[in-house]
């Protein structure tokens, strides 16, 4: 199978070195200005290609792996979108965190194009991209996952199928938001704890012996104890961008968002104050009573 990837930013750049190297796919790759360098990407083999649908006219297996449902909605349907260059039978997987009602309409565009679709967002970390070890949610049919399997086991560790078409970005939520939501909480935490001098490596060492252990602990320690933010290189922007979309999907359900609209608000404020580009570990410094914002 030829392979195609939309998006070679801070996750696809990993995906895409993995499906050459590991995987031995030939690749194509939209060339964008807001690609991570690709020079060892071209030295692998990789073409680069001017439009999403030049592409889409080049692989079996499309992935889209961009920021949400916006840029998600332009790669299919735009003027040179991927829906007007689709070979029969191409597979696209869409690897973005995106809404579900978006996902649902992408995936009938690209069906009428002769196409199939499946949502495949990824839990963990650009670390674990460039590792190759990411965990997949896959929406859609069972028998397309099979189709693209190995070209899903080339840079993951974990594939789940999670239902049909639409419900990988549902839990791809929800599981942001229990993500986001823990950190943010443990950043404010790790705020107030600094502010009124308590030790940091103490701060860490009680949650980590109590009911505080846990993943978002694991990933903002490094920040907490001595400022190293690249344990998690996920910007201020993205997480509330995650949170308004899981707010977006509640509203849809008629579900309660309390939590969530505090957890928006906490983030928006960083975002407005300028920090949107700030990894999300840096709010333990952001939240602070002396922070410049």
């Amino acid at each position: 199978m030829h392979v195609g990837i939309i998006g070679v930013g801070l996750m696809g750049h990993g995906i895409a070195r993995n499906i050459l190297g590991r995987g031995g796919f030939d690749l194509s790759f939209l060339d964008h200005p807001g690609n991570q360098p690709t020079d060892d990407l071209v030295a692998l083999g990789a073409r680069p290609c001017a439009t999403s649908s030049d592409v889409a006219k080049a692989s079996d297996v499309v992935i889209i792996c961009v920021t949400g449902s916006p840029q998600v909605e332009m790669i299919v349907t735009g003027e040179t979108g991927i829906a007007t260059g689709l070979r029969p039978g191409t597979v696209v997987v869409d690897c973005s965190t995106a809404l579900p009602d978006s996902t649902l309409r992408m995936g009938e565009i690209v069906q009428k194009a002769g196409g199939m679709y499946l949502d495949a967002p990824m839990t963990r970390t650009a670390k674990h991209a460039h590792e190759g070890t990411l965990n997949l949610l896959v929406g859609g049919e069972a028998e397309v996952l099979e189709r693209v399997r190995p070209v899903l086991a080339s840079f993951t560790e974990q594939v789940d199928h999670v239902g049909p078409l639409g419900h990988g970005h549902r839990l791809k939520l929800l599981h942001n938001y229990v993500s986001v939501g823990f950190m943010t909480l443990l950043a404010e935490a790790a705020s107030q704890a600094a502010d009124t001098g308590v030790d940091p490596q103490v701060f860490v060492d009680v949650l980590a012996a109590g009911g505080g252990a846990s993943a978002a602990l694991d990933r903002l320690a490094p920040y907490i104890i001595s400022q190293d933010r690249n344990a998690l290189p996920f910007f201020v922007a993205n997480a509330q961008k995650d949170i308004d979309y899981y707010r977006a999907m509640s509203d849809t359900s008629g579900a309660q968002k309390l939590v969530a609209d505090g957890v928006s608000s906490a983030l928006a404020k960083t975002v407005e104050a300028g920090f949107g580009d700030a990894y999300v570990p840096e709010l333990v410094r952001l939240f602070g009573k002396g922070a410049d914002r």
